[in-house]
């Protein structure tokens, strides 16, 4: 166990020096509240070297930006969506219902170290034999009385189930806030891809009217025979393809708003009125992602919830190993007992016992064993769950990183080539205008300007949206959490 440990965190710590030739420089604080063992192992133990305090950096992403992190997009209709998210969601209501079963559950682990009383009220009738000096006669019994059991946890066995219960409720807190943190970026993708694409259909749109113009002017040189068809069926079937792009986004933008309505426990269609007329995208105001510390991938719940899993099944497999041991028991009863009915509640019918009782096992046919056996390869398997977590965190955040300076390069690009098709286009035009080519050139430039417009439209977008990528990657979002 401990061998598996120190690999996990040699795996870690690489992940995270790897993590800073994307995210820049670590930072760690020697007092950092670092929740979770392997993580307080990591810092504690073999450290995390950093660079200049966070203050010395001010534009870093602070735990105060990733808390709200889509207050940085500045939207209020965003902000109002993440509201009624985390107040209707169907599947964030899932979660908290799991998160009070755990509560539950942990408070039926508590009571079973507390002594139980029990009411016990019977009548027996029955007959012992002469031959086993008995009365020989038939006679009922009457009982009404008071039991108490209570097991002395010596061991520390029943203290371990409830360590595993506690264990088992923080790991649903941290699903719950897991689920949320899911929540809230998916609907922010979602905002942001209806955003994008109402800006798809009005580039769509625009070019569309401009290719009209451009038929009406081709269609009154033709009827004049200044020229031939060419030109005109040219505009017309490119004025055409631009409108067959036109339903599939309209499409998509139904959809998505269905998905959004869903996303925060609204009937679909119940936000066309709030979210069909466009608006600009949003863009996050300034944040420094190359400031991320290292140690902010600590902030994810998912791997909060695989720590405090390990860390019950580690508490259950410590209380099978106590089954092997002694357990001590104290019993009590106080109560009423007559052979009469008519009689049961006079003097003479109070009768109490009580005394302590030892229990060790002897022969169970080695159920204990295996159930010892049965735990810890469930531990290792929580363990293995761990570690994958862990890796993943890591590898999510390098991936949001690279994708978001890859699409920052991909924009620029984007915008250079915008600038070039709308030179081109002037020119061909004017050409076109003087005699000097035909009308190919401008139908060719208007469609590489339509492409560039589109496709920077949607890389716009997608820099916005790996953002939220990254926010999602370090685990924000758990202000909402916190206030409930």
């Amino acid at each position: 166990m401990k061998t598996a440990r120190i690999t996990l965190l040699s795996f870690t710590l690489a992940a995270i020096f790897s993590l800073r030739c994307l995210a820049g420089e670590a930072v760690v604080s020697d007092d950092a509240d670092v929740r979770g063992g392997a993580w307080e192992t990591l810092v504690r133990r073999y450290g995390v070297p950093g660079a200049a305090d966070a203050a010395e950096n001010p534009g870093s992403l602070s735990p105060e930006a990733l808390a709200s992190w889509w207050k940085t997009l500045g939207d209020e209709t965003l902000d109002t969506l993440i509201l009624w998210s985390i107040e209707n969601n169907r599947s964030l209501r899932a979660a908290r219902a799991k998160t009070a079963e755990a509560r539950a559950a942990l408070g039926i682990s508590r009571a079973a170290t507390l002594p139980w009383l029990d009411n016990a009220d019977s009548w027996t009738r029955g007959k012992t034999p002469v031959n086993s000096a008995g009365s020989g006669v038939s006679a009922g019994l009457h009982r009404l009385s008071i039991d108490a059991n209570w097991e002395i946890d010596i061991f520390g066995s029943r203290s371990e189930m409830t360590n595993a219960a506690v264990a088992a409720l923080e790991a649903e807190h941290a699903s719950l806030h897991a689920a949320w943190v899911t929540l809230s970026s998916e609907v922010a993708l979602n905002y942001l891809s209806l955003r994008t694409l109402q800006e798809r259909l009005e580039i769509a749109e625009r070019n569309l009217a401009l290719q009209m113009e451009t038929i009406e002017m081709l269609g009154s040189q033709y009827e004049a025979g200044l020229m031939d068809s060419l030109a005109l069926n040219q505009a017309q079937y490119t004025a055409e393809g631009t409108r067959a792009s036109i339903p599939p986004i309209r499409s998509s933008i139904e959809s998505v708003m269905n998905t959004l309505a869903i996303l925060v426990g609204r009937v679909p269609g119940s936000l066309e009125e709030m979210l069909s007329e466009p608006k600009s995208l949003p863009k996050p105001h300034a944040v420094n992602l190359l400031g991320i510390p290292a140690d902010a991938i600590r902030q994810r719940p998912d791997i909060r919830a695989a720590e405090r899993l390990l860390a019950s099944q580690i508490a259950r497999k410590r209380s099978a190993e106590r089954d092997l041991l002694p357990k001590f028991f104290l019993f009590g009863s106080i109560g009423l007992e007559s052979l009469s009915g008519g009689n049961l509640f006079s003097s003479g019918s109070f009768s109490y016992s009580f005394g302590p009782r030892i229990t060790l096992p002897i022969f169970h046919g080695g159920a204990i064993r295996k159930n010892i056996k049965v735990q810890t390869a469930r531990e290792e398997q929580y363990l293995a769950a761990y570690e994958e977590a862990v890796l993943s965190a890591v590898a999510e955040v390098r991936n949001a990183l690279a994708a978001s300076a890859q699409e920052t390069r991909r924009n620029e690009s984007l915008k250079s080539g915008i600038a070039a098709a709308k030179a081109a286009l002037g020119i061909a035009e004017d050409k076109y205008k003087n005699g000097l080519t035909d009308f190919s050139n401008v139908i060719g430039a208007q469609s590489a300007l339509l492409s560039l417009e589109d496709q920077f439209t949607v890389s716009e977008g997608q820099m916005t949206s790996n953002v939220v990528r990254i926010f999602k990657a370090l685990g924000g979002g758990w202000a909402p959490m916190t206030e409930e």
